[in-house]
């Protein structure tokens, strides 16, 4: 097997499969047993007793990328190109909907571009798009990006990003947050992208069924990225609502990890893996508190350590000095398998709102700075704005020390 270049990410909400919403929550798809009360995970606290390195007070670590007074600004991702500094951001107007932004920073996010020109169809986005590198089996590399509900439209770019197309439907279906999650597989060219549905939009009519099923859905590329197969079902259920699948790969390249958040709020984040190329999952299984957040995106640091960025969602009871901030978690691979809570916490911005905020992109630069770009309420009163925070594990390992 090829050594893989990890790419993660993903995001919000779920749906009922072709078959029907009712039968999707009793289904087994693809040898995957759904969650219920007859056939619960293993059960992980609630609470997490790692300690919490606070990036808050360390101002010239932070960096803002875009403000608009009165104007919502949320839910970027970013894809750094092949020369180690370059990286590309797209967010909406809105909360997850909205006209796209798009900038551009060439010194590893230390400052931003203006925005720039868009395709006109970009301003026509209806949900949270997403950016990712994909080459294909003849090395041509191009970038795509995603915008969500039905159609599932695609744009793509190149050029590196110079010029793009217009939004184009990728095919009869759609989803929520379309692609959050697109991981290169082990032959030249092909991808696979994961997603998640409440009923609503995969289809053109579609409606949530009562109980609310969630679904995650998988699609292949094998042509780099270009199109894309019609998606199948991974998972569905209504006692627990997983979606905003983020995969990471492990270090020898032979699994990939989903990271789960769990929108009904009854349990931790949740876990499934793949030995296989996506061709089968595991079990969804609870990971520990010091997980458990809405919108897992992480990058391996040079040491082999993974920094995991999402929004701190641990239950209310437990009473994080975090909760609903733009937090981060700092372990190994070998914490995701085995269910450990890991090394530290961060927090790298406290938001001024009980959970709105944290969807992120994460990036390594050759130096190892890790480079973490989100929205949230920074400022007390103000609308939700965009901002980098850059760092080395280095310095929060010190930080941990002190």
């Amino acid at each position: 097997m090829r050594i893989k270049r990890m790419v993660i990410a993903c995001l919000v909400f779920g749906i009922g499969t072709v078959a029907g919403p009712a039968a999707a929550a009793d289904a087994i798809v693809d040898g995957l047993h759904p969650v219920s009360s007859t056939n619960p995970p293993d059960a992980q606290p609630a609470g997490y007793t790692i300690p919490v390195v606070d990036l808050q007070p360390q101002a010239a670590m932070h960096v803002v990328v875009d403000r608009e007074a009165g104007q919502y600004l949320g839910h970027p991702t970013t894809v750094l190109l092949e020369d180690g500094r370059t990286i590309l951001c797209v967010y909406p107007k809105g909360h997850g909907r909205g006209g796209i932004v798009y900038k551009r920073s060439t010194d590893g996010g230390r400052t931003w571009s203006d925005r720039l020109p868009t395709p006109e169809s970009w301003a026509t986005s209806r949900e949270v798009p997403t950016i990712h590198r994909v080459v294909d089996a003849q090395g041509t590399r191009r970038l795509i990006m995603w915008s969500g509900l039905y159609p599932a439209r695609l744009s793509v770019s190149d050029d590196d990003g110079a010029t793009w197309s217009e939004l184009e439907p990728a095919g009869d279906w759609g989803g929520i947050v379309v692609m959050g999650c697109v991981v290169e597989l082990d032959e030249p060219g092909r991808y696979m992208a994961m997603f998640h549905d409440d009923g609503r939009f995969f289809t053109e009519q579609g409606e949530r069924a009562d109980p609310v099923v969630f679904t995650l859905y998988k699609t292949f590329s094998e042509d780099g990225g270009l199109t894309w197969s019609h998606p199948e079902a991974v998972w569905s259920g209504s006692d627990i609502h997983l979606c905003e699948p983020g995969a990471i790969r492990s270090p020898d390249g032979s699994q990939i990890a989903v990271l789960l958040r769990e929108n009904a709020r009854r349990r931790n984040s949740h876990v499934i893996f793949t030995d296989d190329e996506g061709q089968s999952f595991s079990e969804p299984r609870e990971l520990p508190g010091a997980l458990t957040g809405d919108r897992h995106t992480g990058v391996y640091a040079r040491d082999g350590r993974l920094f995991i960025s999402f929004r701190d969602i641990t239950p209310r009871a437990w009473d994080s000095a975090t909760e609903g901030d733009w937090v981060g978690w700092v372990g190994s691979y070998d914490d995701l398998v085995h269910g450990s809570e890991g090394q530290y916490r961060i927090r790298l911005r406290d938001n001024h709102h009980g959970w709105d905020c944290a969807y992120p992109g994460v990036l390594l630069l050759p130096d190892d700075t890790i480079v973490t770009t989100t929205y949230g309420h920074w400022d007390e009163g103000e609308s939700p704005y965009i901002r980098t925070v850059r760092f080395k594990l280095e310095d929060t390992d010190a930080m941990l020390e002190e």
